[in-house]
């Protein structure tokens, strides 16, 4: 055993990270056997493994640098995936939660510290700063369950932000008066630097970002821009003088919008992070546990217990409180305690503020007992927080899926959607893979078909080789966004007519397509390709041309016709542009005549209420042309037309290529030719949004008409 022990801790770089690896790879495996969360599994760990444990690893400076970004990551993705209507919605709820559950915690520490274990009165105020703070060490449960933009999530994270930034201005003001620096100077420089800050964060950054994924699409390097963002805001967050967790948190919403829940980037970002930097933090907090003082000393155990104790219940009293003043369900204020009882990062850095301040010379603020004590209590309300947010992420689940179980019923197994999306120039992939990444539905989880077509009059090696280069590239951007993906070839003659059998075959439901690239003299605006599916089919057709990347679309503006609520796939477009406003977070705006325009706004208002839309008149299609002046360069225009002969086709469409090629042209622009076939699943009555009734509607109308007609015979 001594032989042993002489090798450890283990300090060899390689056999550190193998070791820190098989943690996170056997941890979950084990402790979901005994039905304990994988965050837990990964702190008993870290105790384990750590000094204070088994002595096997060293607390070292990787455990330092990647714990660190850990915690960073767990507050970008909180910020990252977090819907910014809901945050808006909620934003009251939020700040009144926020200070809440600052409050209660703060008074009750203070009394803690103060009375029961005799502290002195500033480091009483710093031990009530310690309770009031919490950190989201339980937000990735909350994630895997899919409930990131649930009312009581966004109001945790919310609350989270407005306690961290009311404790580290008690903190300031601990220390300002410790090293008497705490006059007005002091705090009229710090409100000055975070005044800039935020400037920065909210007016410049954004700038910075959009211009930077306009000109670079290299996914190594966007990632890489994406981790330097989130790196930059969290040190200059602490020059200010506020935590690094703050400034990862905005970062996440800032970047919002630029980084779509469905693309190859998300996927990138929540893979690198749940795979490696949360679990390596996790499993540090554990290391720095020390549960020996607990059996040596009983005032220690006292200490201990009194502060797990009031911090606890303080917090389960500020979720009790805030869910009874919003009428929430008993699930939805066990997510509010679960998500905001842990006390990790601002936590343990205010120990360590009160440790290094010293209010004479050799004594600090805190000793390293209460260092210790604060230690454990985090490793108990980190379990306590796992516990209870698994508990009630179950829960909401289940509630959930019983709540909307007819509307989960209507945008899945009654969904016909399988999207077919003809590929032969490499140029345009990205933008057609990234469009049907927004556009799919993610319940249904359907498999993607990307379709090549080679001439079957050149069947050379460099053809051959060209086609297998298009198909690979979009099964590698489907891999990254994780969404699955059917690859085919065809030999044909006519491009059109084999897309169109390959369409029948798949049973797809409709094309996906990129705008023709004029290369000459006298060519059509749609090309014969193009004009060619839109003759020969009658299921819904998007041709799509972006000038700019998806994710720097800063408003869709839609433009429909009179009378484009009678064709049968009116309420599927409308899906489809929904679902890419939300994964892009950014307004839509609705041109089209009153009537029409009304039931959109139903729709939206049962299917799509987190969307920010909005809603103008466009009495005739001869006013399309104005809408020049409504559309800038990061926007991106939608044209919902029709096939010659439909209800709502008009004769200005004739109008329509000359109007796009020349007022249009620098605009990222969209054409949609809805569905003209009988589908189920897409058309609903708005008496009763679940109810199919649209077909039996058109029915009528036609007995009526074939009446009239026979009656007029």
């Amino acid at each position: 055993m001594d032989v042993i022990t002489t090798y450890l801790p283990i300090t060899d770089p390689t056999w550190i990270f193998l070791l820190v690896l098989c943690v996170i790879l056997f941890a979950p495996m084990i402790f979901s056997k005994l039905h304990i969360p994988h965050i837990i599994g990964m702190i008993l760990a870290g105790v384990l493994i750590g000094e204070h444990g088994f002595n096997i690893l060293a607390r070292d400076a990787s455990f330092e640098l990647f714990g660190k970004v850990g915690i960073y990551f767990i507050m970008f993705l909180a910020g990252l995936e977090m819907n910014l209507q809901n945050l808006k919605q909620n934003r009251t709820k939020g700040l009144v939660f926020g200070i809440i559950t600052t409050f209660i915690p703060f008074v009750l520490g203070y009394v803690a510290g103060y009375y029961f274990l005799h502290y002195s009165f500033l480091a009483s105020l710093l031990l009530a700063c310690i309770f009031a703070s919490h950190t989201l060490v339980a937000y990735p449960i909350v994630g895997r369950y899919g409930l990131s933009n649930t009312p009581s999530v966004t109001i945790s994270v919310a609350a989270t932000m407005v306690a961290l930034l009311s404790a580290l201005l008690f903190l300031a003001g601990i220390a300002g008066v410790i090293k008497g620096t705490g006059g007005w100077l002091f705090w009229g420089l710090f409100g000055l630097k975070f005044v800039v800050y935020i400037f920065a964060m909210f007016f410049l950054l954004p700038r910075l970002i959009r211009a930077f994924f306009k000109k670079y699409s290299e996914p190594v390097i966007q990632f890489t821009f994406t981790l330097t963002v989130v790196l930059l805001s969290a040190a200059v967050a602490e020059l200010c003088g506020l935590e690094g967790i703050f400034g990862a948190f905005l970062s996440g919403l800032v970047l919002n919008r630029f980084v779509p829940n469905t693309s190859p980037l998300m996927s990138r970002i929540e893979f690198i992070g749940n795979a490696l930097f949360i679990p390596y933090f996790l499993i540090g907090v554990g290391m720095l546990v020390n549960v020996a003082p607990l059996f040596r000393e009983s005032q220690a155990a006292v200490v201990v217990v009194i502060m797990v104790v009031a911090g606890t219940l303080s917090k389960y009293l500020a979720a009790y409180t805030s869910r009874k003043i919003f009428h929430m369900s008993r699930a939805e204020g066990v997510m509010m305690f679960g998500l905001t009882e842990a006390h990790a990062a601002g936590a343990l850095a205010m120990v360590m503020v009160g440790v290094n301040l010293q209010i004479a010379p050799g004594i600090p603020l805190m000793n390293n007992a209460v260092l210790d004590g604060v230690v454990i209590m985090i490793l108990i309300s980190c379990i306590i927080s796992s516990i209870a947010t698994d508990q009630a992420a179950k829960k909401l689940k289940v509630q959930g899926s019983s709540t909307d179980k007819k509307t989960r019923r209507d945008s899945t197994a009654l969904d016909d959607e399988k999207i077919l999306i003809p590929i032969n120039e490499p140029g345009n992939i990205g933008t057609l893979m990234s469009t049907a990444f927004m556009m799919r539905n993610r319940q249904l989880n359907r498999g993607l078909i990307c379709l090549n077509i080679i001439n079957d009059a050149d069947l050379s090696d460099q053809t051959q080789a060209h086609s297998r280069e298009c198909l690979e590239m979009a099964s590698q951007l489907a891999s990254a966004a994780d969404v699955p993906v059917q690859t085919q070839t065809r030999l044909a003659v006519n491009f059109a007519t084999a897309t169109i059998h390959a369409l029948h075959e798949n049973d797809a439901s409709e094309l996906l397509i990129g705008l023709h690239r004029q290369r000459h003299k006298g060519d059509s605006f749609l090309g014969l390709f193009a004009q060619g599916l839109i003759d020969g089919v009658s299921r819904q057709i998007i041709i799509v041309d972006l000038h700019i990347p998806a994710n720097t679309i800063r408003k869709i503006v839609v433009a429909v016709p009179e009378k484009a609520e009678y064709e049968r796939g009116f309420y599927r477009w409308i899906n489809r542009m929904a679902r890419m406003a939300e994964d892009l977070s950014c307004q839509m705006v609705f041109y089209a005549p009153e009537s029409t325009n009304s039931l959109i706004f139903r729709y939206m208002r049962e299917r799509h209420k987190s969307v920010r839309d909005d809603y103008e008149i466009l009495e005739s299609w001869n006013d399309f042309p104005a809408l020049r002046h409504e559309v800038n360069t990061d926007q991106l225009l939608v044209v919902v037309t029709a096939r010659r002969g439909s209800i709502s086709y008009q004769s200005a469409f004739s109008k329509l290529p000359h109007q796009l090629q020349q007022q249009f042209s620098h605009t990222s622009l969209m054409l949609i030719y809805p569905d003209q076939e009988e589908q189920t699943g897409e058309h609903h009555d708005f008496t009763d949004p679940h109810r199919n009734t649209t077909n039996a509607d058109t029915t009528l109308l036609g007995k009526w008409l074939s009446k009239w007609i026979g009656e007029m015979g």
